[in-house]
Parts: C-alpha cells; structure tokens; sequence
C-alpha cells in the first residue's frame, strides 16, 4: 500500500491507521534496544525511566482521541493518570521530584498498551474523527495530534538510550565515513522576505506554535556554508572552550559517544553542542548564532525572490537530501549530501542535527493554543527555550516542513543539535 505523506493532502482512514501502525512498530524497535536490567532506570535524570514511555505512548494516544476528542469511557484510569505527561524540569533538583519506585510491570504496561492500541485503531477505522462541530476533530486535529506526538518521543528515547552503557543496549553496528572537513567559508544571504509558520486553511496539520503564517524583512547577513564540525570546534577546546557533551576526553586526545558504540573523533561531522556552548563558540569567532528568521532565509529563500518547501525544492524529503528519518543513528560529514543544499549552496540546513537559533521560543501572532493538547507549547514560553529548526537522524520524515519547530533549554546538553556561524 502507498503511504502517504501528511501535508500531501487528505488521507484515508487506511493511510491513517498504517501511520499509526508504523509509529507503533518504531517504538517497540526502540524499546527493543533496551535491556531489561535497564528498563526502570533514568540515564537522562531529567527524563523519566523507559517504563513511562512504553506507557506513555498508547496512553496519550488513547486519551487525545478516544477519551477526550470522541467521548468514549476510560480504559484504566490509575494507568491512564501514571503516564498521562512527561517531564522538562529545568534542574537535577526539580527532576528528584518527579522520582517514584512503584512502576507497574513491563507486562502490565505492555497489556494496557495493547488495549489502548486497539481502542485507537477502531477509532480510525470507524469514529468520526473530522467533525467540525467538536474543537479536538476540526480537521481531524486530535488523530493528527496522535500520530505525530509518537514520532517525537522516537527521537527523546534515542537520546536516553545514547547515555546507557554498551551493556545495558542491545548494539547496532553501523558504517561510519571518515572525511576531512571542508573549508566552512560564508556565504551572503541578501536582504529579502522569510515566511514563518503555517496557513490553517492550507496545511492539513501543524501544531499551534506555527500558527500563523507571516512574513518578516530580513536584512542582509552571511552564513556559514556548512555547521560548525567537530575540528572547527576542536580549536575552540584547545583553547578552553568547554567540551562539547558526546565527546570523550583522555589525556588530552579526543573520541565520540556514538549512538552504540565510541569512536575516533570524526572531524568532519558537526559538533552537537548545547545551545549556550554554541553561542559561546561564536563569540570566540568574533559572529552569533543565526536567527529563525534568518534560518527560513537561508533554507527557504531564492534569488528570484520565491520561496521553496524545502531547501532543495519541493521533492519529497528522501535519502538523498540530508540524514534524517532513521536511515542511521550517528550523524555524517557536513558535506555528504550536496542535494540537500539551499538555493544559496547553504549544506545540511535539514538532518544530521537540529539547527539552534538564538530565538527565544514564543508565540507567533495569532497563536491560539490547540484544543487537542493546549499545553503542548503555551508551558514553554517562558523566555528560556530557544527554537530549533530542521532535523536529526532520528527526526520522522513526517515531521519535516517548512514551519516545524523543536524546542529546548538553552543548557540542555543531550539532543543531538548542531549550529552554524552567521555574522
């Protein structure tokens, strides 16, 4: 059967119901990398043990569409309440809090997954998911909400499973290139128009944070052709930068956390760094970090003054533009996918990493938090979070367009997001 991409118009329930299968199938390939010994435990203190997660996916689902969007009767509500939200607490000290050693079993949890997983495929096969007359189904916004919600949690759990020990994992080898790293020159952006977020009446689903579509003048400035690799940041260490959190020091010489295995630094990859590293690193270079305005100019923008879907165009994303939508799980050279490229010849604006901005993350005009999960981004306007754009390795391929935006503290060291020089 085709599957379809979701901003390619509307979908059948069939489409649907197979996206939600495939999402469903990614997690418990996910979960399948963690050892049991290692299920109840937190590698990411500010994250929750694994447990939650295999609860947590089926059960938002269950309750955003099923419970709250259609009405029906909850399925357990003591398990439906345990892993109802997750956790973004700022501190150590604020995550102790969120601690507890009464998890139910990983055959409880995988039962009551079960269960909400069948209440879910009924509802896409037979309930009135696009109804006008309930907010939650305008436009089929809570099935919508459902299926991309999952993906994002694909991308939180390959983060905490980065920090569990090789013993605690089940390894995936891969192939790793090792290339130089290309000279990183800028390049001129001109002065021209960058259209943020997204029209409701035109994109089948986006969340409310890219609501709505405006345009913003963005005056001229220069970018670095490539994102910041592992040897340009290297220099920066040598001369007492901090390091950056995947790399591993010993006496003096340099290696890589990989997803499943250490490496020998690849000095061509980008440097994932968090979001205050990167900033840090720019003013050693005497530049900043690039604006969101200014990413969806060097990314979207064209010299004739139009603006493209995606870098590249408006093919569909596929392998060759860019590492993204788990076709590996550690990132590669910067310059490995020229396809990818924007019409400036700006590399790698979409995969190998999320690409931080200096935007603190707010509200776009006309924000109206979403009926189906209205506190999905109105609890992290709060001046702290800075906007990321693009995509990792283990970004969905659904959740690549143009308005998307990801989030995360400023200090967060664990996601995997990379960062260019612009001035």
């Amino acid at each position: 059967m085709k599957t379809l991409a979701p901003n390619q118009g509307a979908l059948s329930r069939e489409a649907l119901a197979d996206w939600y299968r495939r999402n469903r199938e990614r997690s418990a390939q996910i979960f399948a990398f963690v050892e049991p010994s290692a299920y109840y435990t937190r590698p990411i203190a500010l994250r929750h043990p694994f447990a939650f997660y295999e609860g947590h996916l089926p059960a938002f689902s269950f309750l955003t569409l099923n419970e709250r969007a259609l009405g029906e009767a909850p399925l357990d509500v003591r398990l439906e309440k345990l892993f109802e939200r997750g956790i973004d607490p700022g501190t150590i000290d604020a995550a102790a809090k969120h601690a507890r050693t009464d998890w139910p079993s990983k055959d409880e949890i995988e039962a009551f997954g079960r269960a909400c997983d069948e209440r879910v495929y009924d509802a896409l096969a037979n309930a009135q998911i696009f109804d006008d007359r309930v907010r939650r189904l305008v436009r089929g916004q809570a099935a919508f909400t459902v299926l991309e919600h999952e993906p994002m949690h694909h991308e939180t759990l390959m983060y905490i499973i980065h920090r569990l020990s090789r013993e605690q994992k089940t390894i995936v080898p891969q192939q790793h290139r090792y290339t130089p790293a290309p000279q990183n020159e800028f390049i001129d952006v001109p002065a021209g128009i960058a259209t943020l977020g997204a029209r409701r009446e035109v994109i089948p689903f986006a969340w409310d944070n890219e609501f709505d579509e405006h345009q913003v003048e963005v005056p001229q400035f220069s970018l670095q052709r490539y994102p910041v690799t592992n040897a340009d940041y290297l220099a920066f260490v040598r001369d007492g930068g901090p390091l950056p959190p995947f790399w591993i020091e010993r006496d003096g010489e340099f290696a890589l956390l990989g997803v499943f295995e250490e490496l020998p630094l690849p000095l061509s990859w980008p440097v994932y760094a968090s979001n205050d590293q990167a900033a840090a690193y720019a003013a050693w270079k005497g530049c900043r970090l690039i604006t969101e305005a200014e990413y969806h100019r060097a990314a979207f923008g064209t010299p004739a003054g139009m603006e493209r879907a995606y870098p590249w165009g408006d093919e569909t994303p596929g392998a060759r533009h860019g590492n993204f939508d788990f076709q590996r799980f550690d990132p590669e050279p910067v310059d490995a996918h020229p396809a990818g490229a924007s019409a400036w010849g700006i590399h790698d604006l979409v995969g190998n990493g999320w690409e931080w901005t200096s935007t603190p993350f707010a509200p776009f005009p006309g924000f109206e938090a979403m009926a189906s999960y209205p506190q999905y981004s109105a609890d992290f306007f709060d001046g702290k979070h800075k906007v990321m754009k693009g995509a990792s390795p283990v970004t969905a391929r659904e959740l690549i367009r143009r308005s998307f935006r990801n989030w995360f503290y400023a200090d967060y060291p664990y996601m995997y997001a990379k960062f260019r020089l612009a001035c």
